[in-house]
């Protein structure tokens, strides 16, 4: 395990993931505490986003398909 230090706090990440954050930062020119930062509010907002529709549904909220939503909101092909 890797430790990656941040005002806020320490995460503790495994060695193949650090060593594949390494490449990818070494390649895009960008810190790995950039990707990190980049991965971690895009997993935070799937989440919610993800629970929201849970409990929308839960409450009695329909669900649609793609297609209806698209002609819905005027994207049809």
């Amino acid at each position: 395990m890797t430790k990656a230090a941040s005002p806020l706090g320490t995460l503790r990440i495994s060695a193949g993931l650090d060593e594949a954050l390494s490449r990818l930062a070494e390649k895009t020119g960008r810190s790995k505490a950039y990707h990190a930062r980049k991965a971690l509010a895009r997993y935070i907002e799937d989440t919610e986003d993800y629970l929201l529709a849970i409990a929308s549904l839960k409450e009695g909220g329909k669900s649609i398909s793609l297609e209806e939503l698209k002609r819905q909101l005027g994207l049809e092909d």
